[in-house]
């Protein structure tokens, strides 16, 4: 078994506040586990969520709308 993570180290690893986390485990928008009073997370299953919302870079670059005389 995977070691739990608490809400501070993941609040650190994705760079938001803890209240941020907590927030979102009470919406059901993060995946966590309750135990007992505590809530845990499970770093493999924090990695396929983030990657789940990643998105892909833009492969072209921007078009300079001067080109066209605007």
């Amino acid at each position: 078994m995977d070691a739990l993570l608490t809400p501070q180290q993941i609040a650190d690893l994705l760079g938001v506040k803890v209240s941020t986390i907590y927030q979102w485990t009470h919406q059901g928008f993060i995946p966590h586990a309750k135990i007992g009073k505590f809530v845990r997370f499970n770093m493999p299953e924090i990695e396929k969520w983030v990657q789940q919302r990643s998105t892909a870079g833009r492969m072209t670059h921007k078009i300079d709308i001067k080109q066209f005389g605007f």
